[in-house]
């Protein structure tokens, strides 16, 4: 990305706010400036408040649309790879946080279950946020999903959102510590 973070807008396109998690439509020459490119999705600043604009629509701001974030996976058993899982939801971010939601401590659990008839496979995800009334809930556990269903292998994913346990500062991981300067 180039240095100046100031856009305007070269076509319409549908946009999450933040916090509430709406959709909305911002329209072309809406001026931007971009607060955060990572995950594959941008956080921008706009007269009226911060959007999430997905990847996809990253020329819109005059970026290159990413490509696929799926690392080389091999299918064990034919089974996906855990550990290429792993990595998408470390592709995963908050809008409002720098920190991926693995390194939040956001991801309470995953597993791979087989589908009946040897249909495939499913992901199950339970994760949670770090407040519970936040609006990005939804968006961040679809964004959770389409990376996953990213993965060889993967036919299905189920991203869960739950509130058990609360989350807390100390489920972070030191690289995450790190990154947000709490040590």
């Amino acid at each position: 990305m180039t240095p100046n973070r100031d856009r305007i807008l070269s076509r319409d396109v549908t946009a999450t706010q933040i916090p509430s998690g709406d959709k909305s439509t911002l329209t072309a020459a809406t001026k931007v400036m971009i607060h955060q490119t990572l995950g594959g999705s941008y956080t921008v600043q706009t007269d009226f408040g911060l959007f999430r604009i997905d990847g996809k629509d990253a020329d819109a701001l005059g970026e290159q649309v990413a490509a696929s974030t799926v690392k080389a996976a091999t299918l064990t058993g034919g089974a996906p790879d855990s550990e290429a899982i792993w990595a998408q939801l470390r592709y995963v971010f908050d809008p409002e946080i720098p920190v991926n939601i693995v390194d939040l401590g956001l991801v309470y659990s995953m597993d791979v279950e087989q589908l009946p008839d040897n249909t495939g496979h499913r992901v199950n995800v339970a994760m949670t946020l770090t407040a519970p009334g936040c609006g990005m809930g939804p968006a961040i556990a679809e964004d959770a999903k389409s990376k996953i269903l990213l993965v060889p292998g993967v036919s299905d994913a189920d991203v869960r959102i739950t509130w058990d346990p609360p989350w807390n500062q100390s489920m972070i991981s030191e690289e995450g510590k790190m990154k947000l300067g709490l040590i």
